[in-house]
């Protein structure tokens, strides 16, 4: 476990411990373009923002920030940047078009030549293997409540990880699986854009058990040195009132939102009150022998990704919009009906989340105990703001300045407060395509002009670059 000096900060500001990770996220269909280039095929975000009404403004991935032919350029900003790890996501349908079967070798031999860029300029590549986007050729045979589906993982993971286990040390299965399984599979606002409670439980599982299935498969291929994870969108969690009404509340969300990933990765089992809660939606007769020690297949690291905390109440009223413009049916498959979302107060950033860096905290501090023994990444943390390049093409940011701050002083806080937590990755390098927001939100260190593609560095991107120099914050 890392160790900090935990006296009061000085002029010196607050310093993180020695060897802390510093790096920054992308996703591949949010920044790589070619969408048809060299045998990819179309994923369910292609199709998904193919279809009128899906995405802000009938934005589609297709060209995105056009990161497949500018790799260089975006490697040399990492550079500039300073940091000691980037982590970027492989596009299943670019390297097995058909989600099954021989990898096609165009798409292998783009991400070999992003990881020797990266190599050479001293950035560790973080490799995760699924961000989304599913093949639609699986997704057509049924997608991830499908069983075969996390058979199919397996054998992907283990081709990539033939192809560059040789100079990639650190890998991730999945990001954010709550969000690919309840807002694709029950809210229907993401791909593949289907509203089935019961399918959105069904994939849940399946993710757990590729995540099972897929770690052997890399385990098999890898050095014993390298560094097998997985990324949990975690919702921090607070009731409205200390009500045992509201407590349940939580208790819910917390089934369906946290542990119905935690406990079955971590502990081997499913969560008997989410049983309970989903009765009336399932039997789970689709949980097989040996699925749940499957899915405990022990990991180096979990990544957390944190953006803003939940607050809910016992009751019923508007859902969030979670994940897009539009609303859909409740993504909290067996909480509906007995939970009201209450809007947090304070300021809000352009996607209308409330910036609130405690609630971070008491996420590490929650998985601290929890959780004793695996060390923690943050994977994602990051604002969207409404900032535009000014005379002379600066892009001026205070306000991301001050959230990745406030931030980063949270982490610094858990760390003292005895949390594992080993590095920290700013979301997101570029501007990019934001799913169903389209074009439309910004969340970059760095600005992107949509029409020309130009990049230009926000402030934010000096002072995280002051940051990493210095190995902490600033006063």
């Amino acid at each position: 476990m890392p160790t900090l000096d935990t006296s009061p900060a000085t002029e010196a500001g607050l310093a993180f411990p020695a060897g802390f990770r510093w790096g920054t996220a992308t996703a591949a269909y949010q920044i790589e373009g070619a969408a048809a280039l060299h045998g990819r095929t179309p994923s369910i975000w292609d199709t998904f923002s193919h279809t009128p009404g899906k995405v802000l403004g009938g934005d589609t991935g297709d060209t995105a920030t056009d990161h497949y032919h500018r790799m260089a350029e975006d490697v040399a900003l990492l550079a500039r940047l300073g940091v000691s790890d980037y982590r970027f996501s492989v596009a299943w349908p670019r390297v097995q078009p058909t989600g099954r079967g021989p990898a096609a070798r165009p798409g292998l031999d783009f991400y070999r030549r992003l990881v020797d860029a990266l190599l050479t300029a001293g950035i560790r590549p973080v490799v995760t293997l699924y961000h989304w986007d599913l093949p639609q050729e699986l997704e057509d045979r049924g997608g991830w409540p499908l069983r075969e589906t996390a058979e199919r993982f397996a054998e992907y993971a283990g081709l990539v990880a033939g192809a560059l286990g040789d100079r990639v040390a650190s890998w991730t299965t999945f990001n954010e699986p709550w969000c690919a399984a309840f807002l694709g599979y029950a809210s229907g606002v993401h791909a593949p854009g289907r509203t089935e409670p019961e399918s959105a439980l069904r994939a849940a599982h399946h993710f757990n058990l590729a995540h099972g299935l897929g770690t052997a498969a890399l385990r098999a291929v890898l050095p014993r040195s390298a560094e097998v994870s997985l990324t949990l969108n975690l919702h921090a969690l607070r009731p409205l009132t200390p009500s045992a009404a509201d407590l349940d509340a939580v208790r819910r969300i917390d089934a369906v939102g946290n542990r119905i990933f935690l406990d079955p990765v971590f502990h081997g089992r499913l969560p008997e009150d989410l049983v309970r809660d989903t009765a009336g939606v399932t039997d789970w007769s689709f949980v097989r022998d040996g699925d749940l020690a499957a899915a405990a297949a022990p990991v180096d690291w979990l990544g957390v990704n944190y953006y803003s905390p939940t607050v809910v109440a016992a009751g019923t009223g508007p859902e969030p919009v979670g994940g897009g413009p539009a609303a859909g049916p409740s993504p909290w498959v067996g909480a509906d009906g007995h939970v009201r979302f209450v809007p947090a107060p304070g300021p809000r950033t352009a996607m209308d989340w409330p910036v609130d860096a405690d609630g971070l905290h008491e996420l590490l501090v929650r998985l601290r105990d929890e959780l004793p023994g695996v060390p923690l990444l943050i994977t994602e943390n990051g604002a969207a703001y409404a900032d535009r390049p000014g005379p002379g093409g600066v892009v001026h940011d205070p306000e991301r300045i001050g959230y990745l701050h406030g931030h980063l002083a949270a982490v610094h806080r858990a760390i003292a407060d005895g949390a594992d937590v080993r590095g920290y990755f700013v979301w997101s390098l570029l501007d990019n395509f934001e799913w169903a927001y389209g074009y439309s939100k910004r969340f970059g260190l760095v600005h992107v002009d949509f029409t020309t593609l130009r990049r230009t560095p926000r402030d934010s991107a000096r002072w995280y670059a002051d940051v990493i120099a210095r190995g902490g914050l600033p006063a």
